[in-house]
């Protein structure tokens, strides 16, 4: 047989067909399953009082780890700043270059190891307890180092990888993942944790827009808003919804009470019906007890009533059935609620 040079590897195997690789990725998924089964029965005791160390948390949570287990915790440090305990991820070999001065002593460490023996992490250890700050440890090694130094070990061992070698760090590091998602939904539960102030920290994403932006945020005022009387001819309800560019004009009493709405719908069916547009009033043919919405209701309380009726545009009222606005699906999509 002929060698290989140093370093070089030997040559690809058979290219494998589709039935192999997706046969591979049901074991994966299987071994990852049972390993997360596996997680739910160590729930307890400890788990409880990992989550009262960070609820009783008057600083940061500190979470760290290396390689692999670095990865994860940065997740799980996202996770809880943005879902209502302040928490960052510091490199554990930084750590012992200066940035372990960001701890203080309000802090709570939670390190990542699966082997509760990496020596980046376990270097940490003289600082913190210096610090006296509390360590809860994520390991696959209740007896280890790690764990044995913890104010709460957290076991989430894995029997094996679903790494065909058992060597790549992967249901090992979906268990750590899942055990920090646990942690801070119990810890978001525990601390009353709304939607609204999910969309508090999310304030540029999809969400944030959603339960943030109200309808008074983007409607159109004053002149922009398209009105007219009743007794006005069709003619000038067509001028008014043309000139405005909302694809209706609100129909109003001359208190500016919502009487209808005139839309092109309104406008197409009329002209069927051989309606004169200068005889004719917008109040013979307009949509009576339109759909309004409120000007502080959620801009996307504003998109349900568009889609629920589908409708294209909405008039604002106040809580007197006034006329104080309007706005359509182009104001919402531009605010990027839809």
């Amino acid at each position: 047989m002929k060698a290989h040079p140093a370093g070089q590897p030997a040559a690809a195997a058979a290219s494998p067909d589709d039935q192999q690789l997706i046969a591979s990725a049901h074991r994966a998924l299987a071994v990852e399953e049972r390993a997360l089964g596996a997680l739910s029965a160590r729930v307890g005791a400890a788990f409880a009082r990992a989550c009262r160390l960070c609820l009783e948390c008057h600083g940061r949570v500190v979470v760290s780890g290396m390689g692999k287990s670095g990865h994860i915790a940065g997740k799980i440090a996202a996770t809880l700043a943005s879902t209502g305990t302040p928490a960052f991820f510091l490199h554990p070999a930084e750590a012992g270059h200066g940035d372990l001065g960001m701890i203080t002593r309000t802090d709570v460490v939670l390190a990542l190891s699966n082997s509760g023996e990496t020596p980046e992490v376990v270097a940490l250890l003289p600082a913190l307890k210096r610090l006296g700050v509390p360590l809860i440890v994520m390991t696959g090694r209740i007896d280890s180092m790690l764990a044995r130094a913890a104010t709460v070990a957290l076991d989430v061992a894995v029997e094996e990888e679903a790494c065909p070698l058992n060597l790549a760090p992967t249901a090992s590091t979906t268990a750590m993942l899942a055990m920090g998602d646990a942690l801070a939904v119990s810890i978001l539960d525990a601390r009353g944790f709304t939607a609204q102030d999910f969309a508090r920290s999310h304030p540029g994403g999809a969400l944030g827009r959603q339960l943030l932006l109200h309808v008074e945020d983007l409607m159109r005022t004053g002149a922009a808003v398209p009105r007219v009387l009743p007794a006005a001819p069709l003619s000038a309800g067509l001028v008014e919804m043309s000139a405005k560019g909302l694809g209706m004009t609100v129909v109003v009493d001359e208190s500016e009470r919502i009487l209808g709405v005139f839309t092109d719908g309104d406008l197409r069916r009329a002209l069927e019906a051989r309606a004169d547009v200068h005889s004719t009033t917008v109040g013979a043919v307009m949509t009576a007890a339109p759909k309004t919405i409120g000007p502080r209701e959620l801009a996307a309380e504003a998109v349900h009533l568009m889609e629920l009726h589908s409708i294209t545009a909405l008039p604002v009222a106040d809580a007197h059935g006034r006329l104080i606005g309007a706005l359509n699906v182009h104001d919402l999509f531009r605010a990027r609620v839809m």
